[in-house]
């Protein structure tokens, strides 16, 4: 099973979505955003773990027991997180490293705002959630029999590798490449790569195991590097177009027989979209803060927002934004296809158009999704910006949809693309500004998208 592994040569992708002890980065952001105005360890927090705790406590939730996986099943079911988003890591790069290997992958699963981590026999879970308003937590829960299981937050383990310039100096998951050897030891003398949908396919994905299709394109995942000297001579071939891992690895202690390739692609998008969120969130408090102080020294009304002040909350979304639309996006040279139904589980929760099209419907011929515009701006997070950093995304985002914004950065975004972002929008994001109600040019010429969302009844 594991001769295939160690006569090739592959770069792998880790996804440090928990406890990732890649190597000991200094979390220089920390001190300031433990400090006002972001309080991250003090302010209280609303994730979807604090609350499933909540409901646990109040005897609303019971976690069953299983006897092989322990809280996992019950934990996802909770979570409201699909197993069909099961993608499995080799790498000895988590906080469970020394339970790691080839033969014994590490199971990871996901919705929009969680992530779950699951190592075989390993003593604790390891949960990641998104806060609204503080971004990402990290958590484990204690693989034993309990009469009320707790979820124990980090207290700052994590963040000396979830806070650093990989992650936008917040708190925040990273999706990276690095060479492995065949025991799933990384040999970081090679050099790391990090990973969103910015980067080349075939510097994707190396100590993943990855099931599904890609034709001639060619990734570096279900293999490792056999020549400690020469890592970088890779065998791409052996792991390409893999659909069915039995002759790789044992998957039947596993939830599904798959590593999802769409669902890989999700999480090299979401992860970081999450992390610049974050980011845009931060530096609009901080901007806000600032001027307040100002107006204090100068003697301006409390809420007096400066031009300095302004501009400062302006420039934290303009990255937020280009990343939200998909600007320098890896274009695919060839259709990809996953197992595990993954895709038509995520492009099933809409919420959709009029038409039936929705931000979720995939592409995948050319590009992730057929519509560039990411399903996080529904999110809790998007949601809980500073008012003013809000509103500006959301009025360039307008401004470049209705093509009064010609800026070359949003070349990549055709007149038909503008156009049904811009009507799926404003059916399904029902706390947009007025204007973006009252400003459509026409309908779209756009034949209605092979959605999820049919037969489903009445759009939601």
């Amino acid at each position: 099973m594991l001769g295939r592994l160690q006569n090739v040569g592959a770069r792998f992708a880790v996804a440090a979505i928990g406890w990732a002890v890649l190597q000991p980065y200094p979390a220089v952001a920390q001190t300031s955003f433990e400090a006002e105005p972001i309080n991250y360890y003090t302010a209280p927090v609303d994730d979807p773990v604090t609350r499933l705790q909540r409901q646990i406590d109040d005897g609303r939730v019971h976690l069953e027991w299983d006897a092989d996986r322990g809280y996992l099943p019950s934990v996802l079911k909770a979570l409201g997180i699909p197993h069909e988003s099961q993608m499995l890591v080799f790498s000895k790069t988590s906080l469970q490293q020394e339970r790691i290997s080839p033969s014994r992958p590490r199971a990871l699963y996901f919705n929009d705002d969680a992530y779950v981590g699951w190592v075989r026999y390993g003593p604790v879970l390891e949960i990641s959630a998104v806060d609204p308003g503080q971004g990402a937590m990290f958590y484990t829960l204690a693989q034993r029999l309990s009469q009320r299981p707790q979820f124990v937050r980090d207290r700052g383990d994590c963040l000396s590798c979830h806070a650093s310039s990989r992650t936008w100096d917040v708190p925040g998951f990273i999706v990276r490449s690095v060479y492995t050897a065949p025991d799933g030891h990384p040999h970081f003398g090679a050099g790391t790569f990090r990973t969103d949908h910015s980067s080349p396919f075939s510097e994707r994905w190396g100590g993943w195991y990855v099931t599904g299709t890609h034709g001639a394109l060619r990734h570096m995942g279900n293999v490792v590097a056999g020549d400690a000297e020469r890592p970088e001579l890779l065998d791409r071939e052996a792991g390409a177009n893999v659909t069915d891992l039995t002759s790789i690895v044992d998957t039947k202690p596993y939830l599904t027989h798959h590593s999802d390739l769409v669902a890989l692609m999700v999480l090299e998008h979401q992860a970081d979209m999450h992390n610049l969120i974050t980011r845009a969130n931060y530096d609009a408090r901080r901007a806000l803060r600032d001027g307040r102080i100002m107006n204090q020294m100068l003697n301006e009304p409390e809420d007096h927002i400066s031009d300095s002040t302004r501009r400062r909350i302006e420039n934290a979304g303009q990255r937020l934004l280009k990343y939200l639309l998909f600007v320098d996006e890896a274009a695919l040279a060839e259709p990809v296809r996953g197992t595990s139904g993954f895709a038509e589980r995520f492009a099933e929760i809409g919420p959709c158009d009029k038409l039936g099209r929705s931000l979720r419907d995939f592409d995948l011929q050319r590009r992730l999704f057929r519509y560039p515009c990411s399903y996080l701006i529904y999110s809790e997070a998007f949601e809980a910006l500073p008012e003013l950093l809000r509103e500006h995304v959301l009025r360039q985002l307008w401004e470049i949809l209705t093509q009064r914004n010609t800026s070359e950065t949003y070349q990549h975004l055709s007149p038909a693309d503008r156009q049904a972002i811009l009507e799926i929008l404003r059916d399904t994001k029902s706390d947009l500004p007025d204007y973006w109600k009252t400003s459509l040019r026409g309908s779209s010429t756009l034949p209605p998208s092979p959605s999820a969302c049919w037969g489903r009844g009445e759009p939601e």
